[in-house]
């Protein structure tokens, strides 16, 4: 039986959205990140937590065996759901919980069907932190893990010079054994892992020196990762068989989860693809219009705004926001109009003949409030 809630871990309820999944876990793994609290054993329990609830409730199969399990074996099937007396409930008693996996044919005439599931070691979570550039477009690094991995002296098998074990006579060195039940609605087949060899297959007589029996070995290794371009803070990036050694034969490593951190951008901020930015420009070239120089992800920008532009218009270049997997976004750009400060009693004088050679056509949204309040103050 499952022994953590992890609807309760994210904060949602059993019925609760992808959508609705997404958004708990990415607040809750911004609250809990490890880089926010360093050397905090509690925040990086709390964080693993998270990231292990989210794993299984993102993934539809995951999460139905999750489902299924905590209801007691099967959950519902369709019309027939677990409670009430449904036929998920008649298989409570079940107790799952040191199972590889649940193999079953219902409703199939009494026969059974035995569906073999790979074993995988466990998986290696790490912390990344990116440059808002790297993250947008993408970048190759080297990353150092400290893994277990199979004992080239033993190629895996924990014993001496990979030689001197027998095979277990439990489970005839298949590593796992059937359990059979029948009840009236039909015939259960449950796989076990074989408790006398631990699911090697193996008995050993004589351990191998270099890794204890245990056929791992502590190593460190580099690899190359290729972090896709538009990833954002808080994505876990999962690369696939670079966790840890499986402890079992012919089994598959777990995989290496990277926990994504992006720096913030000096200029530039990012919502989805969509990236916005301010630009400040003088009265003049607000009055005239002119070409202002706009900071992008591969550069400065020329960019052209019409004369009579207003401080805080927005304008947007097509095409120059994030390029992800998902689409590419569009540049936002917000003009604020600088008034100048701390001017001279010459230019002063100059501004006031300036603003007063102006027109009610060069200034309507000023001609606009005084009819406004005449209208309302002035009747």
């Amino acid at each position: 039986m499952a022994t953590k809630n992890y609807y309760e871990i994210l904060g949602v309820s059993k019925t609760a959205t992808e959508d609705e999944i997404k958004t708990a876990y990415r607040k809750l793994a911004k609250q809990y990140h490890p880089d926010l609290h360093p050397n905090d054993p509690a925040a990086a329990a709390k964080f693993k937590d998270v990231n292990e609830a989210y794993e299984t409730l993102s993934d539809a199969k995951k999460r139905a065996a999750y489902d299924a399990e905590r209801e007691g074996g099967f959950g519902g099937f369709g019309g027939f759901g677990g409670g009430g007396g449904g036929f998920g409930s008649a298989f409570s008693g079940f107790d799952f919980g040191d199972d590889l996996m649940n193999i079953f044919n219902m409703f199939g005439g009494g026969g059974a069907r035995a569906q073999r599931q790979q074993q995988k070691g466990s998986d290696i979570q790490i912390s990344l932190t990116l440059s808002f550039t790297e993250a947008v477009k993408g970048v190759t690094r080297e990353i150092t893990v400290n893994r277990e991995e199979s004992c080239i002296y033993c190629n895996g098998t924990g014993a001496k010079d990979g030689k001197a074990y027998t095979t277990c006579q439990k489970c005839k060195g298949q590593g796992q054994y059937q359990v059979v039940r029948e009840s009236g609605f039909g015939r259960t087949v449950n796989i076990k892992r074989c408790e006398a060899c631990g699911g090697t297959g193996r008995i050993i007589t004589e351990k191998c020196s270099a890794c204890g029996g245990k056929g791992s070995t502590r190593q460190q290794k580099t690899i190359k990762v290729d972090i896709p371009a538009g990833i954002d803070s808080n994505n876990v990036l999962r690369v696939r068989g670079e966790g840890n050694a499986c402890p079992t034969p012919n089994g598959q490593p777990g995989d290496l989860l990277i926990n994504i951190t992006v720096t913030p951008h000096k200029l530039i901020k990012r919502k989805g693809n969509d990236l916005f930015t301010e630009v400040p420009i003088s009265l003049y070239m607000a009055v005239t219009g002119g070409k202002i120089e706009v900071p992008g992800v591969d550069g400065i920008i020329s960019y052209a705004i019409p004369e009579g532009t207003q401080s805080g218009q927005m304008f947007f270049i097509r095409g120059k926001g994030v390029r992800s997997r998902q689409g590419t976004g569009d540049l936002y750009v917000t003009v604020q109009v600088e008034i100048p400060k701390s001017l001279s009693g010459r230019q002063k004088d100059q501004l006031k003949d300036f603003c007063r050679s102006l027109e009610d056509k060069n200034l309507p949204k000023a001609k606009q409030f005084r009819a406004l309040l005449e209208d309302v103050y002035k009747k």
